[in-house]
């Protein structure tokens, strides 16, 4: 471990990473020296990933996954328990927006999407990888959240539940380890120069809001093994 590589030798897994901030985090991890698993649904934005880490001289392993799918989670578990027996480092930041329409016009569909990866996949990776983070001997584990869990504007119901939801899930599962080595904390990046912003916020100029490459450290720091903060929600972003 050096001070320009302060991550050298721990494993980290980031969801999401295929674009936007996850992307962002994802090489940000690997330029401080983890090796990053880097799942996402799009094969090609993660070969772009791939590429870029590369260019820091980091590592990765690429791993295309819905994370709606019956068992890729547990199964990517059990084949880094096989391969490493341990997670150093855990970002949950795959995001689904949803909708923004009145409540009672959101369709089954989308909100068992907008659940199912803004809450029940992280609740899945709790329960998956719990074990492997307290391996590590300073596991850590971030959440990303957003200012619309406690702003709950009108129209944004789908969204705002389930990052609602997500704070509740990982504040009690923070308290359940208060004895342990495991750090756990949820991360509110604010605004963000994104797809997901522009397409929540079409008539904002994108260039008044920070590129995720600007947010990214902040949230890597929060996956270091000197980060004593847990059971909180840190805003990390403008």
């Amino acid at each position: 471990m050096t001070s320009s590589r302060p991550l050298e030798g721990r494993v980290a897994l980031a969801t999401g990473a295929s674009r936007g901030l996850g992307f962002a985090i994802a090489k940000e991890l690997a330029s401080q020296g983890a090796h990053v698993i880097a799942t996402a649904r799009t094969q090609g934005g993660l070969e772009e990933l791939d590429d870029a880490i590369r260019e820091t001289g980091g590592s990765s392993t690429l791993v295309p996954m819905d994370l709606n799918a019956p068992d890729g989670i547990e199964k990517l578990a059990e084949a880094v328990s096989k391969r490493w027996g341990k997670l150093d480092i855990l970002v949950s930041n795959a995001g689904q927006l949803g909708v923004i329409t009145p409540a009672a016009q959101i369709p089954s569909k989308v909100w068992n999407e907008t659940m199912g990866v803004n809450l029940i996949a992280p609740a899945r990776l709790i329960r998956a990888y719990e074990g492997l983070l307290k391996q590590s001997d300073s596991g850590r584990a971030v959440f990303i959240s957003s200012s619309s869990a406690r702003s709950r504007r009108a129209y944004w119901a789908a969204y705002a539940a389930s990052k609602s939801a997500l704070e509740a899930l990982v504040q009690s599962w923070a308290r359940e380890l208060v004895d342990s080595p495991l750090n756990v904390n949820l991360a509110d990046p604010g605004r963000m120069r994104t797809a997901m912003r522009a397409k929540a916020m079409p008539g904002e100029d994108p260039m008044d809001n920070p590129a995720p490459d600007e947010i990214a450290p902040a949230i890597a720091a929060l996956c270091s093994a000197d980060e004593k903060r847990h059971g909180e929600l840190i805003e990390v972003g403008g």
